[in-house]
This record gives C-alpha cells, structure tokens and sequence, in this order.
C-alpha cells in the first residue's frame, strides 16, 4: 500500500538529494572546519551557499549548523550568514527543474522566471540584511530575546511525514549517516555509509558477553544493540563513498529526467482548454474587492502548509516549476507561494531545535529562529507594498532573456551558484582590504549602471545624450548578441565534427584506418 502512495518522482529526487550528500558530505564537513574563516561573515554567506549547493539540501546544511551552534563549536554571530547562504543555495534545485522545460519557448520563459523569482528573492534579502546584521545584530538579537521570553522545553523531534513514505525504499539502495560531516568538524573521520554500524555490532557485542569485558564496552556495547545494523544495496560492495556516489547519482539522473519530462509532458495533455482555464481562474483568482489583498497572505498560508507536511522547500518550489511553465499558476501567485515555502521550510528547523536537549536547547532555538526572522524580514521588505516586488520584475527580466537565448540558463547556474560564490569565498580569504579594494568598486559600478537603466526607461531626457543609450559601448559589453553568436557557432561545429568524424574515419582514401574498418 505504502509502495502505491509514493511517486517516483519523489523517490528519484530523494535519492538524486542523497547521492549529492554521499559525493559531498566530507567536502562539506571539511569546509565547516575552519572556524577563522566562518568569522568573515562574506565567507561564512558563501560557504552556505557552496554547501546547500553540494548537498542539495538546505535542511542538511542548517540541521548542520544547527548542530554546531548547539555544541558550542560555532559562534550564533558567525553561523547567521551561513544560514542566510544556505536560503540560497536552496533555490539551484527548482532552477535546474526549469531546464527540462527549454523544449518551448514560452514554456520556458514562464519556468524559468517561476524558479529564479526565488533566488532574486534570496539574493535581494541578503544583500540588505546582511549588512544590518554585522552592523547591529538585529536578527540574532530578536532570535535571543525571543528564545529567552518562553520557558522552552526538550520535546519530540519534528514530524517525518514524507520520508515516512519514501525511507523504506531509499533505505534499500543507500543509507547515511549525516552526523558524520558534523563529525568532521571534530576530527572524527569515518565512511558515511553505515557499513561500519555491522562491524560494530559483530566487534563490540561479542566482547560485552565476554566476563573480563570493561564498563566502559558494555555501556557502548548496550548503546549499539539500538543501533540496527546498515542493510542495503552497496553495504559490503568494498566501493568508496565517491564510487558509491557517482554510481547513484548517474543512476538517478538518469531516471529524474525522463521523469521531469514526463511530467511536464503529463501536465500539458491534461490541463489543456477548459480544464486549464478553471483551474487557472481557481488559483490566480483574487478574492473580491476589498480582500484581494488577502490573496498573497492566503497562498503564503499554502506555501507554509505545504512545505511544512513536505519538510523541503526544495521539492515543493520544484513541483510548481512545471505548474508555472505551462501557465497553470502565473508569476504574481508562484511569488507568495516561493515565500510560504520559505517560512515552512523554517517552521520544521524550529521543531528539530526543540528537539535538542535541556542544555543544548537555547542555542539551537536561537539559531533556528535567526533563520525564521530572516525570511520574515525579507517578505516584510519585498513583498506587502506592490511596488517593492522586485523580485517578480527581476525573474520576468530573466524568463525573458533566457526565452532568446537559451545556453543564458545555464550560464546563470554556473555565474550565481559556483562560480561567483567561489570567487567572493576566495577574495575574502584574502581579509578585508581585499573584499573592499575589489568590491566597493564593483558595487559603484553596478548601482551607477542601474540608476542609468533606470533613467534610460523612464527620463531619459535628464541624462546626457551620451548616456541616453548604450551604444556609444562595444556591443559585447552591452549585449549577449556576440556571445550567442559565438556559441551558436560553436556549437554547429562540434555537432558537424561529431556526425562526419565516422564517415571520414570509414570512406578516407588510402588510409590505414579506413582498411581496418573494411
């Protein structure tokens, strides 16, 4: 019965978001080792943006901190921009989704600004309130005053509802121990794979029957008899987290493509005409005046519920990324949906701290909190007056650009999710004469070239007739035409290489090639 209930789709994307953590998880817990560099707190937002992104995960990556908050190995100063990081590093999944959707056009100009509203949301949030934070700490203050106002008690650990559903399978194929890249950060290094939970339970209990055994054998002995031994697919393969890795994940994206076009496919043939147009007028509908301002509040409500019975934003916002490519939901009804999602996936960090114990239960509350009050600050910033919504205008501008020029999806994966963390990571290794020598010029740059886009659109006769107009530029430095023209032809090339290489490798004229082929 349980087998029926579960999609594939769900279960492909669990194991996809496992294989990521098995590949990554001792990168990660190495990254969290160096307590020098999480104090910079541009390094910290970056190394949670890395992280999230290995793993696939942001409840890992917070449960991670979460962890080391508590245990006192990480200060709340230097872990709120790690968690500001991994806010955005959880949005790469939903954007990769809105690749499979670059078929159609409009499809994918619809998709592709459904799954980056997030992000700009993300990025806009962090660009605001992370100086606030190092200049006040306002979002660790609130989060302490809040956790010093209730009497807070250990209780139950939040409530599994998914996995309850997709464990019993995932648990077949691999298992992981995700305390081990907490682990790391204490210099204990063993395998993820929970191989070494067998051998402990063959080593350790045969010496508790033993008389001579000490007590400090038996009280670990007795803890590991709980300890159910890891049954599963790879369990005595001999093969490396990394061969373990890379073998599931080929293995599951191999699955989750087809399965995310089918999807798509499945979606378009039955939500065409007049299915379409009633569940369309359902869900973008507002409510009558003077409620419709309601609406949002309402789908926020949703977004929260859903993420919350889920317990991932990750798999939620993917799931509407089809929704918005097909036209199902709009733009202006995905945002408040993105920010429900935002604050349910914030809810279930806050359930796992109160499941801490007595002693760790502060710090844990303290930190899940900061991570609550960030995305409440950044709704509160982008989302109740209307002209505030940036957000909405950004991805537009992004669905747009993408729908002319499509290789630009994938440039932006690399730019905003590896490519750009990696280079402010690496700057601000360097201290902080390097972050401002490099990036107030930068920053200069780029808010005098959006005041003049501004002005471009809406006054250009208060600016110089220079600066009326880009042009006066060399087009690659304000257009993409040369950089699609220069990949279009690449790309032709290598398609004509690959298709003559064997007909020239078979038909050459004299060649000693050719005649072993005959």
């Amino acid at each position: 019965a349980v087998k029926g209930s579960v999609h594939p789709i769900s279960l492909k994307s669990i194991k996809c978001f496992k294989c990521c953590a098995l590949l990554s998880g001792k990168v990660a817990g190495d990254i969290f080792q160096d307590n020098a560099i999480l104090s910079n707190p541009v390094a910290g937002l970056m190394v949670g943006i890395l992280v999230t992104v290995l793993v696939q995960s942001s409840s890992t990556s917070t449960s991670i901190i979460v962890s080391l908050v508590s245990s006192g190995l990480l200060e709340v100063k230097s872990a709120v921009p790690i968690i500001m990081g991994s806010n955005i590093g959880t949005s790469v999944t939903n954007t990769i989704v809105a690749l499979m959707q670059a078929g159609e056009r409009n499809e994918f100009k619809r998709a592709f600004a459904g799954a980056t509203v997030h992000d700009c949301f993300n990025w806009l949030s962090v660009l605001v309130l992370l100086p606030v934070e190092v200049a006040s700490g306002l979002v660790s203050y609130l989060a302490r005053v809040t956790v010093s106002s209730f009497q807070l008690h250990s209780g139950q650990e939040a409530p599994e509802l998914l996995k309850t559903l997709t464990e019993p399978f995932t648990k077949l194929i691999i298992q992981l121990d995700k305390s081990v890249i907490t682990g790391i950060y204490l210099i204990i290094y063993h395998e993820l794979l929970t191989f070494w939970l067998t051998l402990l339970l063959h080593v350790l209990i045969p010496l508790h029957l033993n008389a001579s055994v000490s007590i400090n054998t038996y009280i670990l002995s007795s803890f590991f008899t709980l300890v159910p031994p890891g049954r599963h697919l790879f369990v005595d393969s001999g093969l490396s987290d990394l061969a373990v890795g890379l073998i599931l994940l080929a293995s599951s994206l191999m699955v989750l493509c087809p399965c995310l076009l089918l999807i798509v496919k499945v979606l378009n043939s039955l939500l065409k005409g007049q299915v379409a147009k009633v569940i369309e007028g359902v869900i973008n509908t507002d409510f009558p005046y003077p409620l419709g301002w309601l609406s949002g509040y309402l789908a926020m409500l949703i977004g929260a519920g859903m993420t919350f019975i889920i317990q991932s934003s990750s798999v939620f916002t993917s799931a509407l990324t089809p929704l918005i490519g097909i036209g199902v939901i709009s733009l202006n009804r995905a945002y408040p949906l993105t920010l429900g999602s935002n604050i349910g996936t914030t809810t279930t960090a806050i359930l796992a701290a109160l499941a801490s114990p007595r002693e760790k239960l502060p710090a844990a509350c303290q930190i899940a909190l900061c991570h609550f009050y960030f995305n409440i600050f950044g709704i509160l910033l982008w989302y109740p007056v209307p002209l505030t919504r940036l957000p909405i205008r950004m991805a537009s501008a992004l669905g747009e650009c993408t729908a002319k020029y499509r290789w630009f999806a994938v440039l932006y994966l690399l730019v905003c999710f590896l490519l750009l963390p990696c280079l402010v990571f690496g700057i601000s290794l360097a201290g902080w004469q390097a972050m401002v020598g490099v990036g107030a010029p930068f920053a200069a740059l780029t808010i005098f070239i959006l005041l003049v886009n501004l002005m471009q659109s809406h006054s250009p006769t208060h600016l110089p007739k220079t600066l009326r107009s880009w042009d006066f530029l060399p087009q690659w430095m304000h257009s993409l035409k040369p950089l699609d023209k220069l990949i279009t032809k690449t790309t032709v090339l290598c398609c004509s290489i690959c298709m003559n290489a064997p007909t020239k490798i078979l038909f050459w004229p004299n060649s000693k090639t050719a005649s072993a082929f005959t």
